[in-house]
């Protein structure tokens, strides 16, 4: 796979290098960030696939990967 929607840089491209500089400066951040990470390469793996899961965990996932990006987003817009 070449590509993987909804990396933080694609959701949230006005906010790219707020995204960089919070990474490096917000530990809090940068661990929101690399679980948002995390819960959305296994939500792509599951969506294509190449690691299914049952349908309640994928939608489990998929729920966890928004409130990981609201929260993101909260930040950010801080």
């Amino acid at each position: 796979m070449s590509h993987t929607p909804h990396e933080l840089q694609e959701e949230f491209p006005e906010h790219a290098d707020k995204i960089t500089r919070l990474k490096q400066a917000d530990a809090h951040f940068a661990r929101l960030a690399d679980e948002y990470h995390e819960v959305n390469r296994a939500v792509h793996r599951a969506e294509t696939n190449v690691e299914p899961v049952e349908e309640l965990t994928e939608v489990a996932m998929r729920k966890q990967r928004a409130a990981l990006k609201d929260e993101l987003y909260r930040m950010l817009s801080a």
